[in-house]
This record gives structure tokens, C-alpha cells and sequence, in this order.
């Protein structure tokens, strides 16, 4: 980001509406622009007020500047923010290696206080939104370089040595070795839904929320439903229910009552496979002995959980690598959490549950592609892409 450039690293997440960052410390750059306030861009960008400082002028530090507030999801804090421009640095792929590098201009972020940092792991100085909103990142970029408004995601596992994931924008060919064929070709899709009512900290009325959304009709268990209230899963006229994507949950969060219909589920599956549960560990509910589990291409042979889709497509299905968390040697726990009996979205889907799985957010056609398990293709997210 910038002139000179400076990486950094920055917070995927899905539901924010911008690129914010700390510009206090080390970050200058003599590309930097702030936006004035009243101006278009503060329209598009739903500006707040005007803001100014009584500081020397530098990034994040200037007067008559359209009012921007970044909101950390961690510790649930908004704080005032600068809108501004700046370059930023972006490589063309085939879907094997980095190609050319294209200078962005005039991209915009916020410029945040980094009091906003608190929560965020200690390397990170920012986060990065891949939103449906005007200015979040996928939507820049598809309008600057006039480049299909798509975006792939491909997260890698949550191990010490695993390599790097991906963010893919515009669209594939998605090539994920030694796997050799494209994933693009195969994704199966589901409607992406929007939920009229917007889930963002400050929203305007009538709003509707720009996180992504998907309907889940039902859930099984190795092919039995889970007994729940199905009325949960769709949105009602007030925002509430439904399926949604989050990479700022670790692991999936339910309704209580879904949660308890497919821990049920769940449980009976696995003291007929004779796995032995063992104490819960917090935060999950559903813990097992991994002694009395054996390994499978895709991690413990669990049963399979579906999410059954709006779509006629296959179901997206999890497994073991994907429903299991091993929290100690000897213990693993299903990996999915109880969200209490009145969340705003009825199942929210964590990080945890997408890890090497390839998704594909299509804003042209409203769909979500994706793979299922990389692992079943001798394969994953965790890369380490030549540049």
C-alpha cells in the first residue's frame, strides 16, 4: 500500500464494508490523498460528519475530511476514521503464480485511530472488507481494473505450518497443485439471499445488510435430518434468522436450538461408530476421546453433516477436517458452538467449517460457488504461490 510501498497485515473479514488500517507509526506515503468531506466519494462511501486535527498534517491526521468510523467486530468498539485514498499494489494470477503487478490508484480506506487494534492478533494493523458495499475491496477492484465483480476465498488451516490461502478477485481459473484441474469448472452454486435489514454497527433505515447470506433449509447427519424449527432458518421481516459466512467467528455459531437438534444428531452417530465422549471443553459442548477415532483422507472419520441448500445442487458437506476441533492430544471436539437462544442470525458460519474449502462469491449472477473439501482432491488452501 502506497508510494513507497508497504505490506501489512490486515483481518479478512467478509462482512466489513472497507479496508481500514492504523496510519499512525510507520506508514507514509506520498500518494496518500485524504477525501474531502461533502464531496462524491464521501457520498459513496456513506461518510459520517467531517473530521479534523489539530496535529501536524500527515495520513489519518487532517482537516475538512470525510468522517469514516472502523469498526472492530472483537471487541465490538467504533472509532473515528479518516476516509482516504491511496495506491494500492495488486498481481494478476493464472491461478498457479503471480504474473504482473498493477498499481491501484486512489483506493479507498479508512485511516483509523489504532486504539481500534485491540482484539486484532498482535501482527495485525488493520482488516480487510469483502463486503457487497461500494468501497469494500472486491468492488474497487472489480470497477479500477473492469474485472468481473467475483471474488474467491480459500482459507488454509489453522496449523503452525500451514502455507498461505488465497483471495482471488474476478474471477478463476482457481488451480490448487498438485490438484491439476481447474476448480472454477466444477464449483457447485446456491442463491446468494439478501436480508433487507442491514447488520452493519451504523446503517441508515431501509438499509439492507451487504454481508452474504445463503439459504439452509435443513441439516443432516450421515443422511438424518435434524429436528429443528425450520421457521429459524429463513429471514423475517426484521432481519432476524437465516445463514450467514463469517471469518471473524472461529467456528460455526447456532441458534440453541439448532445446536442442541444437531449435537443430538451427532452424538447418536458416533456411539453407534463407538467413539467415547469425553468432558466438554469450553467453548464447545460435544467432545470426544480421539484414542477411539481413526484418521480418513479428510480428517476423523466422523459422520458427514450436510447443509442442505435452497438450490437442487448437492448439499455442502462437512467433514471430519472440517466439524472436528482437536483441542489436546487425546481430545477433539465438534466445532460448532451454542449462540444462545435469540441470535440476530441463526447459523453463522465460522472459519473454522470453510478451512480448505474454495468458495466463490458471484455479485453478477448472486450465487456462491463452492468445493467441498479440497482434501478429497489430494489437496488444499495452504500454498506458497511463486511470485
Amino acid at each position: 500500500m502506497g508510494d513507497p510501498g508497504m505490506d501489512m497485515n490486515v483481518v479478512i473479514d467478509l462482512g466489513a464494508q472497507f479496508l481500514w488500517f492504523s496510519c499512525d507509526g510507520n506508514y507514509s506515503s506520498s500518494s496518500y490523498r485524504p477525501v474531502a468531506c461533502g464531496s462524491a466519494k464521501w457520498e459513496a462511501a456513506k461518510g459520517l460528519g467531517c473530521v479534523g486535527c489539530f496535529g501536524p498534517v500527515r495520513p489519518g491526521c487532517t482537516n475538512n475530511t470525510c468522517g469514516l468510523s472502523p469498526f472492530n467486530p472483537f471487541n465490538g468498539s467504533l472509532i473515528s476514521g479518516s476516509l482516504s485514498e491511496d495506491e494500492l499494489v495488486a498481481y494478476s494470477t493464472n491461478g498457479l503464480q503471480y504474473l504482473l503487478r498493477t498499481n491501484v490508484p486512489s483506493f479507498p480506506f479508512s485511516c483509523a485511530d489504532p486504539l481500534v487494534l485491540d482484539g486484532l492478533a498482535a501482527v495485525s494493523q488493520g482488516m480487510i472488507g469483502l463486503a457487497r458495499g461500494q468501497i469494500a475491496v472486491p468492488t474497487q477492484l472489480s470497477l479500477k481494473l473492469k474485472i468481473p465483480h467475483k471474488f474467491a476465498l480459500c482459507l488454509p488451516s489453522s496449523t503452525p505450518d500451514s502455507g498461505l490461502g488465497d483471495i482471488f478477485i474476478g474471477g478463476g481459473p482457481y488451480f490448487m497443485p498438485p490438484y491439476t484441474k481447474d476448480f472454477s469448472k466444477s464449483l457447485t452454486t446456491t442463491p446468494l439471499v439478501i436480508n433487507p435489514v442491514s447488520t452493519a454497527p451504523i446503517f441508515s433505515e431501509g438499509e439492507a445488510s451487504e454481508e452474504y447470506f445463503i439459504n439452509v433449509k435443513s441439516i443432516k447427519v450421515d443422511g438424518n435430518t435434524a429436528s429443528l424449527k425450520t421457521s429459524l432458518l429463513t429471514i423475517d421481516v426484521k432481519g432476524f434468522g437465516g445463514t450467514k459466512f463469517s471469518t471473524i467467528d472461529p467456528y460455526t455459531v447456532l441458534h440453541t436450538s439448532i445446536y442442541k437438534a444437531l449435537g443430538q444428531e451427532f452424538a447418536n452417530k458416533a456411539a453407534a461408530l463407538k467413539i467415547s465422549r469425553v468432558a466438554s471443553v469450553a467453548p464447545f459442548g460435544l467432545c470426544f476421546s480421539s484414542k477411539t477415532t481413526r484418521n480418513s483422507e479428510t480428517g476423523p472419520a466422523v459422520r458427514v453433516i450436510d447443509l442442505v441448500l435452497e438450490s437442487n445442487s448437492a448439499p455442502w458437506r462437512i467433514y471430519g477436517h472440517n466439524s472436528m476441533v482437536k483441542v489436546d492430544k487425546n481430545v477433539m471436539c465438534l466445532g460448532f458452538v451454542d449462540g444462545g437462544s435469540k441470535p440476530r442470525t441463526s447459523i453463522v458460519i465460522g472459519g473454522h467449517q470453510v478451512e480448505d474449502n474454495l468458495g466463490e462469491f458471484d455479485l453478477v449472477s448472486s450465487k456462491l460457488g463452492f468445493s467441498s473439501s479440497l482434501l478429497l482432491k489430494n489437496t488444499s488452501c495452504s500454498h506458497f504461490r511463486v511470485f
